[in-house]
């Protein structure tokens, strides 16, 4: 089978593969900004379809009973998506516009192959726990607790790591026993119009509980938070959009899981190997372009080094230009459209405006004519009390900035409405758990320490969101739990 998708036959509802009502819409290569071809254009009629058949699932089908079943559902989807690898690698070094380096990792074969792992999590995972006998009210009883599928999930995505988010929402909402009703971003609906074609005919999945719903429409996600037959919303995306689904979610107590925005902090200690801390901070906020939530994009150096951290800063991110996404050695490809460049070289103007100094990049590459391309940039002269060090940006920029010792670094971190991940180098262990203990953030680094894996519980604090994705902690955010009760 090639997954080379139709025009009109992407959306996947009720187990069936169909055409949008609403046509198709335009897929465009990030760079080359050539249109590479349609997606089905779903609308609310769609949608509501999608949904009666995720409810329908659910409630009459034995799929949240039968743990065994859904784990061989998922081995089935994985190994089905890794026989299409290469095909799935072309097609989202296409649509998504990142580099084909990371489709080694987190942009394809790392969500695949992570669904193995939710697989085993629903066969092992301990359904039922004895609280043993006691007396309320002078009646002996046995009590046990017992975890149940919340229901129909409804899974907002965004675009910067489709697969990976995807298939973080997707593995452990089935895994727990639950159906799903997906909507990506319209700018990247391959990548999960891709997948429904393959459950659709390579897998044993039943009908309904996968839905997958392509739009040009943003706004279609909000049905999934006001349907009543929905039981949890599950959205990653900025922290504005965020906060308008918690409160369309709150009409019907609908449970949500949030994963928001992030500026986090890359902390370099006065102790700490000055050119590996920067270099490492360099390559992290250029990978993908910096379109990462949990990328760390204000570099917080000693006060002292400043003129040797932003020179090094400035040799660093000179050296990662950005290219073509589909050559194996880059690393900056294009951000995603040229909305989202206009927003990126909006917030480099800005910083100009605050009082900042562009050390390296802040225009286009003078070698790219096509594609949504902006030039990793260094900003300096800033306060954390800037725009530009407050604001997600979503682009190749890092604000460098200068702390006055440990307390102030934490001080710094801290000082943002966001916490969802960070960084620290030095070699005082003593010190670095200090700083750990002190910044409020979800995930931390430690001299370049990788927390990225399917068993790892990720998500943030603050306006960083509500709940964790991946790891036990994220399959139970699809989980309710009932207690029982009987005379002994």
């Amino acid at each position: 089978m090639s997954l080379r998708p139709a025009s009109a036959s992407d959306l996947l509802i009720d187990g069936k593969l169909t055409p949008g009502t609403g046509g198709v819409f335009d897929i465009v290569n990030p760079a080359t900004e050539e249109v590479i071809g349609q997606a089905a254009d779903a609308t609310a009629d769609d949608m509501d379809a999608a949904i009666a058949a995720a409810r329908h699932a659910f409630d009459t089908t034995s799929w949240s009973r039968d743990a065994g079943f859904r784990a061989h559902c998922l081995r089935q989807l994985r190994d089905a998506l890794l026989r299409h690898t290469d095909e799935l690698r072309e097609l989202t070094v296409a649509e998504v516009g990142c580099p084909v380096f990371l489709t080694h990792g987190p942009q394809l074969e790392g969500p695949i192959n992570d669904l193995g792992y939710f697989a085993d999590l629903a066969e092992k995972y301990t359904w039922t726990h004895d609280l043993g006998e006691a007396k309320p009210m002078g009646i002996k009883n046995t009590r046990e607790v017992r975890k149940e599928a919340v229901g129909v999930v409804g899974a907002i995505t965004p675009w910067n790591f489709p697969h990976q988010i995807n298939f973080a929402k997707i593995g452990p909402a089935l895994a727990a026993g639950c159906t799903v009703v997906l909507k990506p971003a319209p700018d990247t609906p391959w990548c999960a119009a891709l997948v429904g074609k393959v459950i659709a005919e390579e897998t044993d999945f039943p009908p309904g509980v996968v839905n997958i719903v392509t739009s040009s429409d943003h706004a279609l996600g909000a049905q999934l938070s006001t349907d009543p037959r929905v039981d949890i919303v599950s959205f990653t995306g900025s922290t504005a959009t965020g906060k308008k689904v918690m409160a369309s979610a709150a009409e019907s107590l609908k449970k949500v899981f949030l994963e928001l925005g992030g500026k986090s902090a890359f902390i370099v200690l006065d102790d700490a190997d000055l050119a590996s801390a920067v270099s490492m901070a360099a390559f992290a906020v250029v990978t993908h372009a910096g379109q990462g939530c949990a990328i760390t994009t204000r570099l917080v150096v000693p006060r002292e080094k400043l003129s040797e951290a932003t020179a090094l800063a400035r040799d660093s991110m000179s050296g990662f230009a950005a290219a073509d996404p589909a050559d194996p050695g880059t690393i900056c490809g294009p951000v995603i459209s040229a909305r989202q460049r206009e927003r990126v070289e909006s917030y480099i103007e800005l910083a100009q405006t605050e009082g900042g100094t562009i050390e390296v990049g802040g225009d286009r590459p003078a070698d790219k004519d096509r594609g949504f391309f902006v030039s990793p940039t260094l900003i300096s002269g800033l306060d954390n009390s800037s725009r530009t060090a407050q604001e997600e940006i979503f682009g190749p920029v890092l604000v460098i900035l200068p702390h006055d010792g440990d307390d102030d670094a934490i001080r710094i971190a801290n000082d943002s409405p966001y916490g969802l991940s960070g960084a620290v180098w030095g070699t005082d262990r003593a010190r670095i758990n200090r700083v750990v203990d002190g910044v409020r953030t979800g995930t931390m680094s430690i001299n370049g320490g990788i927390w990225y894996s399917a068993d790892v519980p990720f998500g943030g604090y603050k306006q960083s969101g509500i709940g964790r994705e991946m790891g036990v902690a994220g399959f139970e955010e699809y989980l309710e739990t009932k207690a029982i009760a009987e005379p002994a």
